[in-house]
Parts: C-alpha cells; structure tokens; sequence
C-alpha cells in the first residue's frame, strides 16, 4: 500500500500551502511511508488526481485544492478530512492503514 499526497509545488495560496505542510509533517513523524505527487509538475498526474476523486468531494466551483490524500488508487480525502480524522485519532483508518508503523530502536 502506498499512501500518496497529491500537492502543488508552486501554489500562491499560503493555507493550501499550510494544509500541504500539516498532511506531509504528519505522515513523516509518524514514519509513515508516502509518495508526494507534485501536480504542478506531472499534467497526467493532476488529471488522475481530478478523475478519481469522487464527485460528491468536488467543488461547486473550480478544481479540488491540494493537499488531496489516496491510498494507492483509492480516494482517502482532502485536508479537511485529514484533519477531522486527526481530530478523531482515526488517521490510520482514514489512510486505510491497518496498524501504526512499528517504531526499530536501534541497539546500543
């Protein structure tokens, strides 16, 4: 299972900026393995991305906003949602994980 975060390197918005921040700072202290999607950078990325998020997660108006969260091929959510389930201490079912990453403590 790869968890991939759909985000955009060169966006002039300081909260989608923030909320990119927040998902990926999450996931790496945490240790939980994601590959960031730069949407900016891969056309053929970001139109994935727009097709498969489901429609009743689409905006009224415009483009779904980065940071926009899958597990493998399979929609997870966006930040709002992230963050909810932060607030829920549900991440790991959020992302579709079955259990915390273990943590190796080096031996001395």
């Amino acid at each position: 299972m790869v968890i991939k975060v759909y985000v955009a390197s060169s966006t002039g918005s300081v909260a989608v900026k923030k909320h990119q921040q927040a998902v990926v700072g999450f996931l790496e202290s945490n240790r939980i393995g994601f590959q960031e999607v730069d949407i900016t950078m891969m056309e053929e990325q970001r139109l994935w991305m727009f097709r498969n998020i489901p429609r009743d997660k689409q905006p009224k108006k415009g483009n779904p906003l980065p940071p926009q969260i899958f597990n493998n091929d399979h929609y997870c959510g966006d930040y709002e949602d992230f963050f909810q389930s932060k607030e829920d201490n549900t991440v790991f079912a959020f992302l579709r994980l079955s259990s915390q990453p273990s943590v190796k403590h080096s031996e001395s």
